[in-house]
């Protein structure tokens, strides 16, 4: 509270029996009283504008463009590709994965409309499946393994890997359908 509510609050009240209208004031003095929680005589709660303020609607399932593992577009019209690789904004080709850690072999599963589903042979602990994934998918790709990285979902299974090269995302799609088998 600042020393001008103070004053205000002490030089109004301190000889009064019963506060007056606090319809000029309420700016300035707190609208609620703290010792008993109770609204003070004559004011008017304040709300702003925010608090009126409509919440979205909730997003309703098939209503908008079918999105795969984190939240990238499923064929989107930007790179023409079909299926979990798509170019984004940036220009990258990325990768929407469905990570299985702690498997036997690392492989590629299967290649769906929603995400490619990669066995991982390492345990989700400290990094240790998305660093195997990353090695995988650049041995998978034929590419340095400096040119893959995890751009979403380090601690999820749903993940987003962006490569670094100039592979087509159709290129990169035929690829991951060649290792699936």
């Amino acid at each position: 509270m600042s020393a001008r509510s103070r004053f205000i609050i002490n030089g109004l009240f301190s000889n009064v029996k019963s506060p007056p209208s606090l319809s000029g004031v309420c700016d300035v003095i707190p609208v609620v009283c703290r010792w008993r929680r109770t609204l003070l005589p004559g004011a008017h709660r304040l709300t702003s504008s925010s608090a009126r303020a409509q919440m979205p609607p909730k997003h309703k399932a098939g209503s908008c463009k079918k999105r795969g593992a984190g939240g990238v577009e499923v064929g989107g019209a930007e790179g023409g590709a079909s299926g979990p690789v798509s170019r984004d904004k940036r220009g990258s080709v990325t990768i929407a994965v469905r990570a299985k850690p702690a498997s036997k072999h690392s492989g590629v599963t299967d290649v769906s409309a929603e995400a490619v589903g990669v066995a991982i042979a390492a345990p989700p602990t400290d990094g240790e499946a998305n660093a195997e994934l990353i090695r995988f998918l650049a041995e998978v790709l034929h590419l340095k393994k400096s040119h893959v990285s995890l751009d979403k979902g380090s601690r999820s299974r749903d993940k987003v890997i962006r490569l670094d090269s100039p592979l087509s995302p159709e290129e990169v799609l035929k690829k991951l359908r060649e290792a699936a088998g």
